[in-house]
């Protein structure tokens, strides 16, 4: 076995700690990409199995059964029942949730009549032992007639055991299968293998119910013509056949699980439930932990920003000190330097907003607010699977809108998709925060930081917007489908900071390097496009001003007004007057359609050009005087309007592509920019002319 590279599959119920073995199993070596020609998320990995064998891990989407539902489920089931796949395993790993086995190991009992090579991972427990649930493992083991091991993937206990079962295992098949379908369906399932040219009777089954396999395409006419005459209907046989499968599972269940006493904390969580998932008290409750997330987040980033931001000015000075004078100085000081230290101030809140999502997550708690918004969720148009979808776009749309895959209405998928955007997400952020911290006050109010109020409050105006904009389109987008949402609540864990710490690791830097490219090209062209201009206008204006009083200041101000990026902001400002805003905004709002963080550094880049002054974008935006007035020119209502108008625009193209390729047409992403183009015009218009 010396040097063998071996395919192995995680298999397992959303919720199963199948994502906590895979890391636990690969640690960082692993990769993040597409399945090809679709956006379902693949992770892969590589386990070192012993001391000259090495494995290709691949962590399949969640999924309850091989009977597909949603594109995630259809994902697995492709890969799993599939041997032309290109990531077809060599060992199929199920990861089983100990304590609740009846419904973790319907899979694996599909996986076993697929006469997969097989290893049952029994997670949690510790847990199951918990609940006064003591699981047999050896008679389970011989009643499936595959290995099967305990372990705890959060505390990385059995997981030596499994990589040696997993050795063990490679290339021997279940012993017998779990429910032989041949006997449900007489005749009909060896005419299948017949004329599928195999001797699988469960893959021909599913053949017979029209799910995608190997050689179906072909085989379909042949397949039609037999449940026609074998008087088969698809949907009563997979009824039929679930039915009898769940009865050998509680038998099962039965002979190898004994129910004990179960342990205190189990009591606790059951009083935890009845609070957290109460119809009127869990909305409370939810409402006051956002409320709590923002106040901390306000407060905590505030240390680390301060230290960012005096650093970026130190750097600034010092690069701006050690270069000679000229175009380069001005380009990496006022374009790159300024453009980049606009962004990463602005990563301490972004790590503090990421770091409480998979806590909640981790938790267990996240599927308790799914399950009590379910009914709020239903009335307009969505359901509990909505809304990890909604709370995923706090931090990013993109991923967000690939989640709801699992989503198998039509209708609500589409509805989901249309509304997450308006999710407030973390590319808001840094707009909101230098906003807030230019129009609000940095005091208590009633002891709460009065900043953080007004975040939760952006915040709760983007959740609500979704919702109203769901409840019209559930009345505009036709439908004849009927949904349901059952689900099973996971029990209460303590984090595993090790997995909250990397899916912290792993978020920053996707948004760092991703944002950052594009915002140092931004800053760059911005910085051009700032610093030039068409003919000699510069040169007329050094000579109108020369010998003035002020002469620097009133020669950079006129400069950057008669460039390229001044303008372009020019073109647009009678549009964007009404709303409060001036054209060098204008030029801030056309580069956030390549993302809305990018508004931070064009804003530094275009309010440092030409200044020979380091100072943080900060300062000088509190410095910035309407010139009209001669008072401050970010008052209460240009920021209020500026922040609604960012809370509701679709300034995102990865978000239009990825919005196309979820729904493989571009009338949905036509859609989505219009009206969100619409709510963030007027809502901005009717703001700033009431506040004004």
């Amino acid at each position: 076995m010396s040097n063998q590279l071996f395919k192995i599959a995680l298999a397992g119920n959303p919720n199963s700690g199948k994502t906590t073995l895979f890391n636990a199993l690969t640690g960082l070596k692993q990769k993040v990409g597409n399945y090809p020609g679709i956006t379902v998320e693949k992770k892969t990995g590589t386990i070192k199995l012993s001391n000259d064998s090495k494995a290709i891990a691949i962590d399949l989407p969640g999924t309850y059964s091989l009977f597909s539902k949603s594109i995630d489920e259809e994902v697995a089931q492709q890969i799993l029942c599939n041997k032309d796949n290109r990531d077809y395993p060599d060992i199929t790993l199920v990861v089983a949730d100990a304590s609740n086995l009846r419904r973790s190991i319907f899979l694996l009992t599909q996986i076993i009549d697929l006469k997969m090579n097989v290893v049952l991972a029994l997670n949690m427990v510790d847990i199951a032992t918990k609940k006064g649930l003591i699981v047999d493992v050896n008679l389970l083991s011989k009643k499936l007639g595959i290995p099967v091991v305990a372990i705890n993937a959060r505390k990385g206990k059995g997981i030596e055991v499994l990589k040696k079962t997993v050795i063990n295992s490679l290339g021997k098949s279940p012993d017998y299968p779990f429910l032989d379908v041949g006997k449900l369906f007489k005749g009909a399932i060896q005419k299948a293998n017949i004329i599928r040219n195999v001797e699988n009777n469960y893959a021909s089954f599913m053949a017979l119910c029209k799910q995608k396999l190997s050689g179906e395409i072909e085989n379909r006419c042949a397949l039609n013509q037999l449940c026609k005459s074998e008087d088969i209907i698809p949907e009563r046989a997979q009824a039929k056949e679930t039915v009898n499968r769940y009865s050998l599972i509680d038998k099962l269940v039965k002979e190898t699980v004994k129910q004990g006493e179960p342990i205190g904390k189990y009591m606790i969580t059951k009083r935890l439930d009845d609070l957290l998932i109460h119809p009127f008290y869990g909305y409370i409750i939810f409402l006051l932990i956002l409320f709590v997330i923002f106040q901390v987040v306000f407060s905590w980033a505030t240390y680390p920003m301060d230290l960012i931001d005096g650093l970026f000015v130190d750097i600034q000075m010092f690069v701006s000190q050690a270069l000679p004078k000229g175009l380069l100085n001005d380009l990496v000081v006022n374009g790159i330097l300024a453009g980049l230290g606009g962004i990463l101030i602005f990563v301490p809140q972004i790590a503090f907003l990421f770091a409480f999502i998979a806590f909640l997550e981790d938790t267990g708690y996240m599927a308790r607010v799914s399950f009590i918004t379910d009914k709020l969720l239903r009335n307009v148009g969505l359901n509990g699977r909505s809304i990890i979808p909604l709370l995923s776009g706090a931090a990013c749309a993109v991923p967000a809108i690939m989640s709801t895959r699992t989503i198998s209405s039509w209708k609500e998928r589409i509805i989901t998709i249309l509304v997450t955007p308006l999710m407030s997400c973390s590319a808001r952020l840094p707009v909101y925060t230098l906003i807030i911290a230019l129009i609000i006050p940095a005091e208590d109010y009633f002891g709460f930081n009065l900043q953080g109020i007004v975040m939760m409050s952006f915040y709760m105006i983007g959740f609500v917007a979704a919702i109203l904009v769901a409840l019209l389109l559930k009345y505009t987008i036709k439908s004849k489908e009927h949904s349901y949402y059952i689900m099973e609540m996971p029990s209460y864990k303590i984090p595993d900071w090790k997995t909250v710490g990397y899916t912290i690791f792993e978020k920053v830097k996707v948004f760092l390097f991703d944002a950052g490219k594009i915002i140092i090209a931004v800053s760059i062209v911005l910085w051009f496009m700032s610093s030039f201009s068409p003919g000699d206008n510069f040169e007329k204006i050094e000579k109108k001003w020369k010998g003035h009083e002020n002469a620097e200041f009133n020669i950079n101000a006129d400069k950057l007004e008669a460039s390229y990026a001044g303008i372009l902001g020019k073109m647009i400002e009678p549009a964007i007057k009404p709303l409060g805003f001036d054209w060098k905004i204008g030029i801030s709002l056309i580069t956030s359609f390549a993302a809305r963080e990018v508004f931070v550094g064009t804003m530094s880049t275009i309010y440092s050009v030409g200044d020979s002054n380091v100072k943080s974008i900060q300062t000088r935006l509190s410095e910035l005087k309407n010139p009209d007035t001669g008072e401050a020119f970010f008052t209460p209502a240009v920021g209020i309007s500026l922040m609604l108008f960012y809370a509701f625009a679709m300034q995102c193209m990865t978000t239009i592509v990825i919005v196309y390729r979820e729904t493989n047409h571009w009338k949905w992403p036509f859609i989505q920019f219009v009206y969100m183009g619409f709510l963030a015009y007027f809502s901005s218009l009717i703001a700033y002319q009431l506040l004004s």
